[in-house]
């Protein structure tokens, strides 16, 4: 499986912070934001990774990763996504690079407390189709948002006004190679935007489509509350893990 983390856009929600930098290399707590999705990859046993990036700064990434050896990375490949076409449009820049395989793919300023390494393992014994992993949050309208039948998702909304579950779809999905043929069909959003949710709602209609929730915390940092909140998050995280070092 090979991962590819999405990391284009403006950032237009954080400036002026982002008039000067990509989004994705402003620091959360003690390292740069992209550092956190390359990780959990890395940890998923997922190694062979594309870095798709955007914006004046892009250049900036191949400075502070170059190979991606120091990450743990096995290759670290890069391309540049012109504009804000969406999140389906910069996942349909890694048709290339897929090759075939099936995919990890990561949003850029989604942090977790926990590994993906389950997920990812039960995604390849599946053999097709889509994953996704879910999290309950106290704000679902910001997110897409689920409605869940049993085991089964039975459609996304993108950002409902009236939620139909406490859950976001979190910024993790796995695709396989079929992916892209979706990505081919989609036309743009009322945003101007080709929309994952609705590559997403595609594999629900083919009854294609798995989930599950999200082991520990999870945030977005892509505004400046949520930005805060997740250098708070992995603050608390990394105090814990050193006290619970020291009483060994």
């Amino acid at each position: 499986m090979r991962g590819v983390v999405l990391a284009g856009g403006l950032g237009t929600r954080l400036h002026p912070l982002t008039k000067v930098t990509n989004k994705h290399l402003l620091p959360v707590y003690d390292r740069p934001m992209i550092y956190y999705p390359l990780e959990t990859l890395v940890e998923a046993g997922v190694d062979d990774v594309l870095l798709v990036t955007g914006g004046n700064k892009a250049g900036d990434f191949l400075q502070l990763l170059g190979n991606g050896k120091e990450l743990g990375l096995k290759r670290l490949s890069y391309t540049y996504q012109q504009g804000e076409g969406g999140i389906a449009d910069a996942l349909a820049l890694a048709e290339d690079f897929a090759d075939g395989s099936p995919i990890a793919v990561i949003l850029g300023d989604n942090v977790i407390e926990k590994s993906i390494a389950g997920p990812v393992a039960r995604f390849r014994e599946q053999g097709r189709g889509a994953k996704i992993l879910i999290k309950e949050v106290h704000d679902p309208q910001r997110f897409g948002v689920p409605t869940l039948d049993g085991s089964r998702v039975t459609r996304i909304d993108e950002k409902p006004a009236r939620p139909a579950s406490p859950y976001a779809v979190t910024g993790i999905y796995m695709y396989d190679a079929t992916v892209f043929d979706i990505i081919r069909t989609l036309t743009p959003s009322r945003r101007g935007e080709l929309e994952i949710t609705d590559v997403n709602n595609a594999y629900i209609a083919r009854n294609e489509l798995t989930w599950e929730v999200l082991d520990g915390w999870w945030t977005d940092a892509g505004t400046f509350e949520s930005l805060h909140a997740a250098s708070n998050l992995v603050a608390a995280m990394r105090a814990a893990r050193k006290a619970a070092a020291n009483q060994r």
